[in-house]
C-alpha cells in the first residue's frame, strides 16, 4: 500500500507538471481561428493584386519552371501535376488537376491561362480526360501574369518544405482579378467575382490614371459590366451599378436566343448562348421534363445540336405563340439565372470587401510597385554592366601595360592582387568618356578598379583585343549610359512610373484585346423580342377572311410597270368569286415597329410587328383571331404602323412622341381625327376608336399633323378636297363629322392626305390607274359632293383605293387572286384629273385589283434620309 502511495503521488507530481488548465471553449475558438485564417488566405480566396489562389499561382509557377511558354510545346498535364505537388503545393493530384483543367476552358475564363490539348472536358459537365492523356502549356495571358518576374519585381518566400523559393504573388501585366473573377468559399465568407472584357477593363484602368478622382458610377463609361466567357444577356444596370459602388449585387442574366421558321409553318427557337456557369445538358435535361410534365406543352421537339458553338434547337408546334414559350422557358428553366456579386479578395494579407473602384486601385498600387522594382533591377544591373565596361576601356586604353603586367604575374591571385594595386588620373576618365566611375574616385583624386572589374579583365577572350571588339565594347557603353539615365527619370518621377504603366496597360489592349460576348439592355423586366429579334423591313398582309403575315422586303423583287407580278400569298379556291380569300391590307414596316389594327365597327387594337407570324411569300399566314380579341362582327378595316424609334426619319411616319393626329374616314363620309398619343396604351382586349352609326363602318385611317387637307375619293369616281383646320380634333369616343356628300349607291373608297410635292394615285378594279397633281383638286368646304377624279368606265371599273404617292415611292399592288407586283411610282406618267389612266397591271379575266399600298424607301447607311 505504500509503495502504491509513493508511485501514485509520484504521478501526480508528474502530471501536474505536464498538464495546462485551460477553457474548453477559448481553446476551440482559438484553433478554429487559426484554422479558418489558413483557409482563407491560403487556399479559398484570390490575391488582389494578381487574381489567383495559392493553388492556382503554384500550378502556373510549376509550368514556368518547366519552360512551357506560349511558343514552346506541350507537355503531360500528369508531369505538371507532378512538379506541382512535389515542390509547391503537397495535396492530391485530385486537387491539383481540377484547378489546372479550370484555367484551360474557354467557357470558364474570360482569358484562358493554361492553353490545353486534349480533352479537357465540355460546357455539359463532361469530366476531362485522366491527366496522363492530356497535355498543357502557359497561354499567353498566363504568361503574361509572370512576365519580369525574374527582374525582382515580387517576393519570393520558401515552399512548405524550404527547399525552393515560390513567388509570393505574381507580376501581373493584366488585371486577371476584375477579368477572370473568381469564386471561393472559405469560412465565413465567400467570394464570387464576375469576369470582365479586358479592353474595357484596360480602358477604366487608364482613366483612373488620368483621373483619380473618378466615382464608382464614372466608371460605368469605360467597363459596361461582366462579360462572361459564355456571352448572355444581362438585364438592367442596377445590379451592375450595386457592385461597382458596394462590391455587393445581384445579376439578372439570360441566355441569348433567336427565331427560325421551319418547314411546315412551324417556328423555332435557337437558343445560341447559355448564362454562365450554366451546364447546357441540365438544360436540355430540364426543358424535356418540363415538356414531359405538360408544363410548356407548346414545344413540339428539342435538339442539341452544339459544336464547339452553342445550338440547342427547340421546335414549337404549329400553333404556338413563340413569346409565350420563350417567357416560360426564362422562368421555369436555367436559361435565365441570378449572378449573386459578392467582391471578396485578400489585401495585405487580409480579406476585403472591396468596390470596382478600389479593385482597380489594389491593382494599380500593385503595377506601380512592379515597375519601380523592375526599373530599380534594371538600372543596377545597367550599372553593374557599365562598371565592367569601364574596366574593359580602362585596360584597353593602356593595354600593353596591363599584358606586362599579367605576364610578369606568376599566378591569377598576383595578378588580381596588382591590378587591384594600380591607380589611374580622373583626367584618363575624362579621355575614355567614363562617368559611372566618377562615384568610386578618392580624395587623392585617384580611381582603382574594382574586384569586379579585375575578375572581368583578366577573363578577357583574345579576340576582345581586337579593334573591332573595342568599338563594340565603347558603343555598349554609350547604349548603357543612355538607359541609366532614362532608368534614374522614371524613379525620380511618379509622371513617368503612371505614364510607363499605362503604355504597357495599351500595349496588351492592342495585342490581347477583344469584343465583349456579353450584352446589357438598360432595363430588366419581361423578355423583349426587340433583344431577341433582328431589326428587318417586313411587308405585312392581311387577307379578307383574316389571315396575316410578315415576310422579309427582299422577297419582292422590282419590277416595271405592266408586268405579271409574283404570287404573295397563296389563296384558298372556293368556286364561288365572293367567297374567295384575297389580301385587303398590305403594309411596309420594321420588326419593331407596333402596328394599330382598327376595325369596321370603329375599335382599335395594338400589336408588335415581331409578334406576327413569319411566313413564306407565296404562304397563307395565321387566321388574325389567334391574335387578336375580335368581335364576331368585327373585321380589319385599316393597319397603321407607329415606328418604334422616336426619331422617325420620314415626314410620312409619326412616333408615339410626335404630336400627330389619327384621321378617320367612313365608308358614309363621315371624317374625325385624334390625337395619336390617344392609342398608346390600349388594352388586349381593343378600346373605341370612333363610334360608328348604324349600317355605316370605318374603311380607312392616316396620320396627319393637323394642317394638311384631306380627299376623300368615291367608288364612283367623286372626289373632295378640304382643310383638316375644318375638322376640331375629338376624342376616342366621338363619331365625327360629314366630310363628302354622298349621291345614293356611292361610297368613299379611300382618302388620302395632300402634299404638293406628292401625287394622288387612284386605282381602278380593272388595273387602270392614274397619277395626277393635287392642284388640279381645288379646295372646298367639307360636307360637299366634290368633284371628278377619275372616269370609270367598263374599262377601269369602279375605284378600289386612292393614295398620295411620291416620285421616289415603290407600290404594292394586290390582286383577288392573291398576285402582287411591285411598281415604281416614276414609272406613271402623270396626267388629268378627269381621265381614265393607263394600264398598271395584267389581269386575268377573271382577276381584279383588290388594294395597294406604298413601299416606304429604305436609305443607305450613312446617307440622309429620302424625304419627299
Amino acid at each position: 500500500m505504500a509503495q502504491n502511495s509513493e508511485n501514485n503521488e509520484q504521478l501526480s507530481i508528474r502530471d501536474n507538471s505536464s498538464v495546462r488548465m485551460v477553457d474548453v471553449s477559448e481553446e476551440m475558438k482559438s484553433c478554429f481561428l487559426d484554422y479558418a485564417m489558413s483557409v482563407i488566405i491560403s487556399r479559398a480566396l484570390p490575391d488582389v493584386r494578381d487574381g489567383l489562389k495559392p493553388s492556382q499561382r503554384r500550378i502556373l509557377f510549376a509550368m514556368h519552371e518547366l519552360g512551357l511558354a506560349p511558343n514552346r510545346k506541350h507537355l503531360k498535364c500528369a508531369k505538371i501535376v507532378g512538379e506541382t505537388m512535389g515542390n509547391f503545393h503537397p495535396h492530391g493530384d485530385q486537387a491539383i488537376y481540377p484547378t489546372l483543367v479550370h484555367m484551360a476552358q474557354p467557357w470558364a475564363m474570360r482569358e484562358v491561362l493554361i492553353d490545353g490539348q486534349g480533352n479537357f472536358g465540355s460546357i455539359e459537365g463532361d469530366p476531362p480526360a485522366a491527366m496522363r492523356y492530356t497535355e498543357a502549356r502557359l497561354s499567353p495571358a498566363g504568361a503574361l501574369l509572370m512576365a519580369d518576374m525574374e527582374k525582382d519585381t515580387v517576393d519570393f518566400v520558401p515552399n512548405y518544405d524550404e527547399t525552393q523559393m515560390e513567388p509570393a504573388v505574381f507580376p501581373a501585366a493584366f488585371p486577371n482579378l476584375i477579368v477572370n473573377g473568381g469564386t471561393g468559399i472559405a469560412v465565413g465568407m465567400a467570394t464570387n467575382i464576375p469576369p470582365h472584357n479586358l479592353s474595357e477593363t484596360i480602358d477604366a484602368l487608364v482613366a483612373l490614371i488620368d483621373q483619380p478622382g473618378l466615382s464608382a458610377e464614372d466608371l460605368l463609361k469605360y467597363i459596361q459590366g461582366p462579360d462572361f466567357p459564355t456571352g448572355g444577356v444581362i438585364l438592367g444596370k442596377e445590379g451592375i451599378v450595386s457592385y461597382f459602388t458596394t462590391g455587393r449585387g445581384s445579376l439578372k442574366v439570360r441566355g441569348e436566343v433567336h427565331f427560325e421558321e421551319l418547314r411546315g409553318g412551324k417556328s423555332a427557337i435557337v437558343i445560341d448562348e447559355i448564362p454562365y456557369n450554366v451546364n447546357r445538358a441540365s438544360l436540355v435535361e430540364k426543358i424535356g421534363e418540363l415538356v414531359n410534365q405538360k408544363i410548356i406543352p407548346e414545344i413540339a421537339d428539342i435538339r442539341d445540336e452544339s459544336d464547339e458553338n452553342t445550338r440547342v434547337v427547340i421546335e414549337l408546334k404549329r400553333d404556338a405563340i413563340p413569346k409565350v414559350v420563350i417567357n416560360n422557358l426564362y422562368k421555369h428553366t436555367p436559361l435565365q439565372t441570378t449572378f449573386a456579386v459578392n467582391m471578396v479578395a485578400i489585401d495585405r494579407l487580409r480579406p476585403k470587401s472591396l468596390n470596382l473602384k478600389e479593385l482597380l486601385f489594389c491593382y494599380l498600387d500593385h503595377r506601380h510597385d512592379v515597375i519601380v522594382r523592375r526599373t530599380r533591377f534594371d538600372l543596377n544591373k545597367a550599372l553593374e554592366r557599365a562598371e565592367i565596361l569601364e574596366g574593359f576601356l580602362i585596360a584597353l586604353s593602356q593595354l600593353e601595360d596591363f599584358i606586362r603586367l599579367i605576364r610578369e604575374s606568376t599566378n591569377r591571385e598576383e595578378a588580381r592582387k596588382k591590378l587591384l594595386e594600380l591607380k589611374f588620373s580622373t583626367r584618363l576618365l575624362e579621355t575614355l568618356g567614363i562617368f559611372i566611375a566618377q562615384d568610386r574616385i578618392t580624395e587623392e583624386g585617384v580611381y582603382s578598379l574594382s574586384l569586379r572589374q579585375v575578375e572581368a579583365i583578366l577573363d578577357l577572350r583574345l579576340y576582345q583585343l581586337t579593334g573591332l571588339e573595342r568599338g563594340k565594347i565603347a558603343s555598349e557603353y554609350a547604349e548603357l549610359l543612355e538607359k541609366i539615365e532614362q532608368f534614374k527619370e522614371i524613379l525620380g518621377s511618379e509622371e513617368k512610373i503612371w505614364a510607363l504603366i499605362k503604355q504597357e496597360l495599351l500595349a496588351v489592349k492592342e495585342k490581347y484585346g477583344n469584343p465583349r460576348k456579353t450584352k446589357i439592355l438598360q432595363e430588366a423586366g419581361e423578355v423583349s423580342f426587340e433583344d431577341l429579334v433582328a431589326n428587318q423591313r417586313v411587308v405585312i398582309t392581311l387577307t379578307h377572311n383574316g389571315f396575316i403575315k410578315r415576310t422579309n422586303l427582299d422577297n419582292y423583287r422590282s419590277q416595271r410597270r405592266g408586268g405579271r407580278g409574283v404570287v404573295g400569298m397563296a389563296t384558298q379556291e372556293v368556286g364561288k368569286e365572293e367567297e374567295q380569300d384575297f389580301v385587303e391590307n398590305l403594309i411596309n414596316a420594321s420588326t419593331h415597329d407596333y402596328l394599330l389594327f382598327f376595325t369596321t365597327d370603329g375599335r382599335v387594337y395594338i400589336q408588335r410587328v415581331y409578334e406576327i407570324p413569319e411566313k413564306e411569300r407565296a404562304s397563307k399566314g395565321k387566321n388574325i383571331v389567334n391574335f387578336l380579341e375580335l368581335k364576331p362582327t368585327e373585321e380589319i378595316a385599316s393597319m397603321l404602323r407607329i415606328v418604334a424609334n422616336s426619331e422617325v426619319s420620314d415626314s410620312r411616319e409619326t412616333s408615339w412622341d410626335k404630336n400627330d393626329y389619327i384621321f378617320f374616314c367612313t365608308k358614309k363620309g363621315r371624317v374625325k381625327k385624334t390625337p395619336v398619343a390617344d392609342f398608346q396604351n390600349i388594352r388586349k382586349g381593343g378600346i373605341t376608336a370612333i363610334s360608328i352609326e348604324e349600317n355605316d363602318k370605318l374603311i380607312d385611317c392616316m396620320f396627319t399633323d393637323g394642317q394638311k387637307d384631306i380627299v376623300l375619293i368615291t367608288k364612283e369616281g367623286q372626289s373632295i378636297r378640304f382643310s383638316e383646320t375644318q375638322v376640331r380634333s375629338m376624342g376616342r369616343n366621338a363619331a365625327g363629322v360629314i366630310g363628302i356628300n354622298l349621291r345614293e349607291g356611292d361610297e368613299v373608297v379611300g382618302a388620302a392626305v395632300v402634299d404638293e410635292r406628292a401625287t394622288l394615285l387612284v386605282v381602278g378594279e380593272k388595273g387602270i390607274g392614274k397619277r395626277t397633281s393635287f392642284e388640279e383638286y381645288r379646295r372646298q368646304k367639307r360636307g360637299g359632293y366634290g368633284i371628278k377624279t377619275m372616269k370609270t368606265t367598263e374599262k377601269t371599273g369602279k375605284v378600289v383605293s386612292a393614295r398620295t404617292v411620291f416620285e421616289e415611292d415603290e407600290l404594292m399592288l394586290l390582286t383577288l387572286k392573291g398576285n402582287v407586283i411591285r411598281i415604281k411610282v416614276k414609272d406613271l406618267r402623270k396626267t388629268g384629273r378627269n381621265t381614265q389612266g393607263v394600264r398598271l397591271v395584267q389581269l386575268d379575266s377573271d382577276d381584279k385589283v383588290t388594294s395597294i399600298a406604298r413601299v416606304v424607301p429604305e436609305k443607305e447607311e450613312g446617307e440622309e434620309p429620302l424625304l419627299p
